[in-house]
């Protein structure tokens, strides 16, 4: 299937899509203030060493301290050796040791970094892993042929004495032997850059930074699908330009500099679907919808069969349904980078080659994600299980906040529960202090309410405390937020 790229440069963000017959499969973003730091290599120091946890805390110039656990921390150990059981960390570290570290999931949420001492850095074909001695092949390349050829070619090309492995990556197929020995003599010289830079500097420091999204779209995106790269900024398009020259030459002929009047987003319908993948709500063709909700620890995707009504049966509307759902999913969980554990719940099916045909119709969906997954059957409740690696932060967490109205719960309080709530903390402030009269500040609904239908219930506390209350309506408070003022 053919395949589209779409960059839209602004000095303030990098926004990508990846558009396969006219639809959006991917958004990424990348905000120049706040560049994600997968990939980044920094020489750390350690902070505290939590021997409970088997982790440690480093120092690597952020915001937050990055996180480390022990089943992260590289081990040497000889060529078809086994992994020797793990040492403890506290027998391994020390507090105010420096250390070099390379960040493996950005902070997501309250939490930090978290990162790992095996570095590996990617090129255009191959991935170098200056630490290990090891040849490995992607496992998307599946022809065994292929594959033995491919470490055939790497180990020719790589001297045995010399150090560090490779990982071949899936776009490296009909590479030649010229492109690997220009992808190794880069890798090579990037790791020097970064021993000598360790050797010399200070920590906490910024020893090896990833490419920018527009320069990873060139080295990871592009595939023998893709048939263009539309760029709509010059300035940009130049720079790619003279990167794809030096690192990935053979994606020059798709570069294209886009330069009509109407913002390119606009023209693909990209911002359209933006909003949409911000949405709780999804529709689907048939009439159906999904209701996707995110939590710290989960992502739950309920499937409705909405207003959509079989031709033969009620069972045929609900196969349909989930058919098309299980498909909507595998998008929507690329557009909106949901990671973590997921659970699916499809309209109950009892028909058992029903739920096989909709399981194989999800599993052939996910084959398109590049992220790594895994699928569970049916469970006993009918709830498909999965979790999708999370290496950075959610489209809505990166284009939203929680509501300061509601705090992120999705819903308010009525003005009713607020009036009461009112009527209660006029109690206590009466009991606690004698004032002279009491004024509510309180938006217009709950004022409303209380010089209506609760406005009974006021003049009857009114009584009781044996002081006046006033009412005062503030246009611009939420509504729960209210203050009692002592006069």
């Amino acid at each position: 299937m053919s395949e589209e790229i779409l960059i839209n440069f602004t000095p303030q963000e990098t926004r990508v899509a990846v558009m396969q017959q006219g639809v959006v499969q991917e958004l990424h973003i990348e905000r120049t203030a706040s560049r994600g730091l997968v990939g980044n290599v920094y020489l750390g120091r350690i902070c505290r060493i939590l021997p409970g946890m088997q982790s440690a805390f480093i120092d690597v110039g952020l915001d937050r301290t990055a996180f480390l656990h022990v089943a992260d921390i590289w081990q040497p150990r000889e060529a078809n050796q086994e992994r020797s059981p793990e040492k403890p960390i506290e027998k391994m570290l020390h507090e105010g040791q420096s250390i070099l570290v390379q960040v493996v999931k950005d902070p997501i949420g309250t939490k930090g970094a978290r990162l790992s001492t095996q570095v590996s850095i990617a090129g255009r074909m191959l991935v170098y892993l200056p630490q290990e001695k090891h040849i490995g092949i992607s496992q998307r390349i599946e022809s065994e042929a292929e594959r033995e050829s491919l470490r055939e070619k790497i180990n020719r090309l790589v001297p045995a004495d010399e150090p560090g492995g490779f990982i071949v990556r899936t776009m490296a197929e009909n590479a030649s032997d010229e492109e690997f020995a220009t992808d190794i003599a880069y890798l090579r010289k990037t790791w020097a850059d970064i021993r000598e830079k360790a050797r010399t500097q200070a920590p906490p420091t910024l020893l090896y930074q990833e490419l920018s999204l527009g320069q990873r779209v060139l080295r990871d995106f592009v595939n023998p699908e893709s048939t263009r790269i539309v760029i709509d900024s010059r300035e940009n398009f130049q720079k790619l330009t003279v990167f794809a020259q030096e690192y990935t030459p053979a994606v020059i002929p798709l570069l294209e500099h886009y330069i009509g009047q109407r913002p390119l987003f606009d023209l693909h319908g990209v911002e359209d679907e933006i909003q949409k993948a911000l949405a709780r709500r999804v529709d689907l063709k048939s009439g159906g919808y999904l209701i996707m909700d995110q939590t710290e620890a989960m992502t739950t995707i309920d499937v409705n069969t909405g207003g959509f009504v079989g031709v033969r049966n009620f069972d045929d509307t609900i196969f349909k349904t989930n058919l098309e759902a299980a498909v909507t999913i595998a998008r929507q969980l690329r557009l909106r980078n949901l990671g973590g554990i997921i659970i699916v719940d499809f309209i109950d099916m009892e028909n058992e080659e029903h739920k096989k045909a909709v399981l194989d119709e999800f599993n052939k969906a996910l084959a398109h994600d590049h992220t790594r997954l895994t699928v569970n059957g049916f469970t006993q409740l009918g709830l498909v299980e999965m979790t999708r690696k999370r290496t950075r932060e959610s489209l809505a967490h990166v284009l939203c906040q929680p509501c300061p109205t509601c705090g992120g719960r999705g819903e308010v309080k009525t003005a009713r529960t607020v009036a009461y709530e009112i009527l209660r903390e006029l109690l206590r402030e009466a009991r606690q202090f004698n004032a002279r009269e009491y004024r509510i500040l309180a938006g217009p609904a709950v004022v409303n309410l209380f010089l209506d239908e609760e406005s009974q219930a006021l003049a009857m506390l009114s009584d009781f405390i044996g002081k006046s209350v006033s009412l005062q309506s503030e246009p611009s408070y939420s509504p729960e937020q209210y203050d009692i003022v002592l006069m």
